[in-house]
């Protein structure tokens, strides 16, 4: 009986605990980000336009910010455990319906698999909240690492698999259902691992305490200006380089620099965030260098763009995470972590889908990149004003 923890786990139940986390975290990108690369194939083989098309991105982003808020209904019904199991189900189907053939199939499952990565999204900070509040930043770390990783191992993979293996795009996107159950079989054993405690308090009373707090709107604005910069490059970094006189091999490695150096940032930042109390000097910092690397992409002149972009990379890799870790270190309890995970990430999630829509009108109107930068920019310093408040050390 040695060795157990708050909920009555020993070591090797945490660690297989925290090895289905990981798995489940695996999961929560590779369904968006392999689709990006293969838009051309499917474009030749539907028929669909760019604007229906765009929709593949957005939906998802979407039924976040829709479902995130209400994923704490589930959990008091069905305990975190139970509903992302039933979360790992959808995401399984989600992408295996994608692949089958016609357009309407496409939409379905990209609208099933966005609502099931949504919920390990919210419940995921809980969890970690639950059962590892004493290594949040390391836990947080790992979770957001691996997250970015298999976000990167995707988008690189599957053109190849497509291409090189003849799978073509419905088996490039198909086969990321066998990751989805590999996580689904692992995660069966750990949901004993989650004991079921009765909510303290009914979803419209929580939302109403969440929704009348300024600090859960400045944490949320955070996370959502974060993650709408992040889709911004996601979706314009390369044609602001083509632009810019590089050729499209270039602008596409450089995105891939920035997602790979992504990863840097999700695993050291919450490493760094939470060994502190207090993260404002996180927030400062991360901002500041996202700054200068804007700066640095504005004016050509000074070249050094590998530089601009790794940096720029790693920095909304380490907001992302930093943002994560701020739900979990700012609630006092699991319960209130998947209320506040689910609200948060609502609202960014909805101020992030607006982001690259913004941007490519900009870009319409004048013709000119800087102007979106410069846009990127004055979101930072808003960015910044939201976190100093989010990074003192106090409780929700």
């Amino acid at each position: 009986m040695k060795n157990l923890d708050q909920n009555g786990l020993n070591k090797a139940s945490r660690t297989l605990l925290l090895v289905g986390v990981l798995f489940v975290s695996i999961n929560l990108r590779p369904a968006l980000s392999s689709i990006g690369p293969l838009i051309d194939m499917i474009r030749q083989d539907v028929g669909l336009s760019d604007t229906l098309l765009g929709l593949l991105t957005t939906l998802p982003l979407i039924a976040f910010g829709v479902v995130s808020t209400i994923t704490p209904l589930f959990t008091k019904r069905f305990g975190i455990g139970n509903t992302i199991l039933g979360a790992l189900i959808l995401l399984s189907l989600g992408i295996i319906i994608r692949s089958l053939g016609g357009i309407f199939e496409l939409y379905l499952g990209t609208i099933l698999l966005g609502i099931a990565i949504a919920f390990g999204n919210v419940l995921i900070p809980a969890l970690i909240k639950r059962n590892f509040p004493h290594k949040a930043g390391f836990v947080t770390s790992l979770y957001s690492g691996i997250m970015s990783l298999g976000a990167a191992f995707a988008a690189g993979l599957s053109v190849p698999l497509a291409i090189e293996l003849n799978l073509g795009w419905r088996g490039s996107l198909g086969i990321w259902a066998m990751l989805a159950v590999l996580a689904l079989i692992i995660w069966i054993p750990n949901i004993k691992r989650i004991n079921r405690t009765p909510p303290r308090r009914s979803f419209k009373e929580a939302m109403k305490k969440l929704s009348g707090s300024l600090l859960v709107w400045k944490m949320a604005i955070y996370m959502g200006l974060q993650s709408l910069t992040f889709y911004v490059i996601l979706a314009w970094l390369p044609a602001i380089l083509i632009d810019r006189g590089f050729d499209a091999s270039y602008a596409g490695w450089m995105l891939s620099l920035s997602q790979g150096t992504g990863i840097i940032g999700a695993i050291l930042i919450p490493l760094w965030a939470g060994t502190r109390k207090d993260q404002r000097l996180v927030i400062v910092s991360l901002v500041v260098i996202e700054v200068i690397a804007l700066i640095g992409l504005i004016i050509p002149g000074i070249g050094l763009v590998e530089l601009w972009v790794g940096l720029i990379g790693m920095v909304l890799g380490g907001t992302f995470s930093l943002a994560l870790l701020l739900i979990v270190l700012r609630s006092k309890d699991a319960e209130t972590a998947a209320e506040l995970s689910g609200i948060v990430q609502s609202i960014g999630y909805f101020i992030a889908a607006t982001g690259p829509f913004i941007v490519g009108v900009i870009y319409d109107l004048t013709q000119v990149w800087n102007y979106a930068l410069i846009l990127l920019i004055i979101l930072a310093i808003i960015k910044l004003i939201m976190g100093i408040d989010a990074g003192k050390d106090r409780k929700i």
